[in-house]
């Protein structure tokens, strides 16, 4: 079993930034980071592979969030800059111990955190 430790949420205006981390208890081969807005799916935002630092970013966040890791450490941050309303929702941290070629793929991640709260206000 892997334990997943997010942080770094809250309440943000438009245009702010945000820097969310999230620990595992044990190395994994790949973290990522999803959020489900209020009403919707669950949604792939980013994620990277630990060993090479391979990253992967969905559309929306491109060139505003950034994410990185910390192999030493099996953990992932999410850098999130210029964020807009539409971020809001609950982001989650994923962990796989899988290997896949599609690491935005929600069903390949077999741990995920508690989630943690994004607020964007307009």
């Amino acid at each position: 079993q892997v334990q997943l430790v997010e942080s770094g949420g809250g309440f943000v205006q438009t245009g702010g930034s945000l820097r969310l981390s999230c620990a595992a208890s044990r190395r994994t081969l790949g973290m990522g980071w999803f959020r489900r807005a209020p009403g919707k799916e669950r949604d792939f935002v980013a994620a990277v592979r630990m060993n090479s630092g391979d990253t992967l970013y969905a559309d929306s966040v491109k060139g505003r969030f950034t994410i990185s890791r910390d192999s030493a450490k099996s953990t992932v941050y999410l850098q999130m800059n210029s964020l807009k309303p539409e971020d809001t929702a609950v982001y989650y941290c994923a962990a796989r111990s899988a290997t896949t070629m599609d690491i935005s793929d929600r069903s390949i991640y077999n741990y995920w955190g508690q989630g943690t709260q994004v607020t964007v206000s307009s």
